[in-house]
């Protein structure tokens, strides 16, 4: 099976026409065609399906194509690494970034490492923790800055504490659960859960830290814009980076409810898929990375009772 083929697969199910297919490889249509119809016959199944609005994948194609386009980037990616190592830092990096560290760590991460590496594209993903997981597990990001909870295996990503955070509880201003002072009397509370099932998320962990059973869930989001919705908009009640719930910007929608207990506290890590070798320009983002989490870890006016607070 010849690269050529796949790339010629791809090009006629994202063109959706055989001609635009061969415009898009500087191909002759004929030549496409005869390439995707050798590729056919050596895998003994069609690919693509003619209409009379040009092609559709049919099933077995949507395997191979979905196969092609990791194959493209895992090559795509050995070039860019080999050239890495020889001193041309030239290539894409994608991150992925919950919340706390798109507004604490990135913004410094990126002003020193686009300084230092300028030919290096960027491609940034803010979203939440299992959203960050399923990304980094299928290589759709390269380094994933997130929450790191109990029991998360150590076996599958190589972790580098980054910062801590606390997660407190939150209610949208004015709200009559603002005044609750123990975390059982928000026990029976609509909870929102940043999760993947009604079984998992911070707030359950929360509780169960406390000694108590973790609240029902009656909406799970995996979307910042959701979690904030839903808060300021309901009487829901949420766990907050304490970072993000005292910014000036969050302070005008949101109240920390005092709770006699302490909030959850978070370690945010980076992490990377473990494997024998990390791409040169990986390691670079992780010595920069590093250097924001020092600023930030020593910043002096950086206090949970400073002027930011609520």
């Amino acid at each position: 099976m010849k690269l050529s083929a796949l790339q010629a697969l791809v090009a006629a199910i994202e063109s959706g026409s055989l001609r635009s297919a061969a415009r898009r490889l500087g191909l002759s249509q004929p030549a496409l065609t005869k390439t995707i119809r050798e590729l056919e016959r050596e895998l003994a199944a069609p690919l693509l399906e003619r209409t009379s609005k040009g092609v559709l994948p049919t099933a077995q194609g949507k395997v191979l194509y979905d196969r092609a386009l990791k194959a493209n980037k895992e090559l795509s990616t050995a070039v860019d690494e080999i050239r890495q190592l020889d001193g041309t830092m030239l290539g894409e990096l994608s991150v992925g970034a919950v919340p706390v560290a798109v507004m604490l760590l990135l913004p410094e991460t990126l002003r020193t490492f686009s300084r230092q590496f300028p030919d290096i594209k960027l491609r940034l993903s803010e979203e939440l923790f299992f959203a960050q997981m399923q990304k980094l597990r299928s290589g759709q990001v390269d380094v994933a800055i997130c929450g790191i909870p109990d029991g998360l295996a150590s076996g599958e990503f190589q972790i580098e504490t980054l910062i801590e955070t606390e997660m407190v509880v939150v209610v949208r201003k004015g709200s009559p659960r603002q005044q609750a002072r123990r975390l059982q009397e928000l026990a029976d509370a609509p909870w929102v859960y940043t999760g993947s099932t009604h079984d998992a998320g911070y707030a359950k962990l929360l509780f169960e830290r406390h000694g108590m059973d973790g609240p029902p869930s009656r909406t799970i989001v995996n979307s910042t814009l959701a979690l904030l919705s839903l808060v300021t908009a309901g009487d829901y009640v949420a766990l907050m980076p304490r970072q993000i719930a005292v910014h000036p910007m969050a302070a005008s929608f949101f109240a920390i409810v005092p709770l006699a207990e302490e909030g959850y506290r978070l370690q945010v890590a980076a992490l990377i898929r473990r494997e024998s070798a990390v791409a040169p320009v990986v390691r670079h983002f992780l010595a920069h990375l590093h250097r924001a989490a020092h600023h930030v870890n020593h910043r002096p006016d950086w206090d949970e009772s400073s002027s930011l607070s609520c």
